[in-house]
């Protein structure tokens, strides 16, 4: 057994470190130094990378307790230990959050494979929200049977200005917070065309319609009631006001659509990673696969307007366009 559980307190493994990754350490940290339930010390994996001072990115968030490059000037706590070594940094844990780019996951999760203690416990956090500054904020925990594990969750997570609720619809809290990314980029290329706030507001209401029909569609437990919590409809809005995907679309639309994501994500999100352009990819394959496209038309345009077969201006138009079914076989 993991040392955490026999000491009869949780131990927690942070398994990322970008912005969210950040914020979620700082947190966590902020409540085991309070609980009697938790171990003080969080340990958060860290992609190394080499900061142009030359210096390794986990000591210097060692050193100065902040992630210099992906959350500046913000303290994590004293409690929190960067780890570059991933089997190190959950070898004693029993209890391990999940925030890194989603396209890395499964190379994460087979690298983990016979390195945990068999009943650990893992939350998903894919996902991002400005709460660093310890602003009013609100996020949902899924759980499928055990409301007790879910409630430790919300414990573990919970402060005064982070308000934590758990709720029994895995499935529809994960694809919120998966299709919001692609709304998002919708309403970033209606922000660089100028397109004004009622057509930025019809693009997420529509999106928000998408979203609800398709994950109903793929699976017949999600709850209505789910897209009413915070990674429902108030996640939706934050991100197509302030989100990366917002920015980086936006930033499109004004090249006209020459500059390509991957170019302006390097450009603009100093290493992190912008999920809005694969989401909507693996969405249209989905919806291609299931012969959906046309039962999601705003879906199907963010992705070709994405991969440069539609222009920017389609996204306020896209009623007029029938989904290119050949492209299929081009993905």
């Amino acid at each position: 057994m993991a040392p955490g559980a026999v000491s009869g307190k949780s131990k927690v493994t942070i398994v990322g470190s970008g912005n969210w990754g950040s914020v979620a350490a700082k947190l966590i940290a902020s409540n085991t130094i309070k609980l009697h339930s938790f171990h003080d010390q969080v340990r958060m994996w860290v992609f190394e990378e080499t900061l142009p001072s030359g210096e390794k990115l986990s000591d210097v968030i060692n050193r100065t307790n902040e992630n210099v490059k992906y959350l500046p000037g913000i303290k994590l706590g004293k409690n929190v230990i960067a780890d570059p070594d991933l089997e190190n940094a959950v070898k004693d844990a029993n209890m391990l959050v999940f925030v890194t780019p989603h396209q890395f996951m499964d190379g994460i999760c087979k690298k983990l494979v016979g390195k945990v203690n068999k009943d650990v416990e893992a939350i998903s956090l894919i996902k991002g929200m400005e709460i660093a500054l310890e602003q009013l904020s609100e996020a949902t925990v899924g759980y499928r049977e055990n409301k007790d594990i879910a409630e430790n969750w919300v414990q573990l997570f919970t402060t005064p200005y982070f308000i934590v609720t758990a709720v029994q619809d895995v499935e529809g809290i994960e694809l919120c917070g998966t299709l919001k990314n692609v709304v998002a980029i919708a309403a970033g290329l209606v922000d660089g065309l100028e397109m004004g706030n009622n057509t930025k507001a019809a693009i997420m209401r529509i999106g928000l319609k998408e979203m609800k029909a398709l994950s109903k569609l793929l699976f017949s437990s999600v709850k209505d009631s789910t897209f009413f919590e915070s990674c429902g409809v108030a996640d939706l809005i934050t991100t197509c006001l302030g989100g990366r995907n917002r920015k980086v679309a936006e930033a499109f639309a004004k090249s006209g659509g020459k500059r390509s994501f991957d170019d302006l994500e390097a450009e603009m999100l100093q290493g992190q990673k912008l999920q809005g352009v694969l989401t909507a990819r693996e969405v249209y394959e989905v919806l291609s696969y299931r012969g959906w496209l046309e039962l999601f038309p705003l879906f199907a345009t963010v992705h070709e307007i994405s991969i440069g077969h539609l222009p920017p201006l389609a996204i306020v138009k896209y009623s007029e366009y029938k989904p290119r079914l050949s492209l299929v076989c081009k993905l």
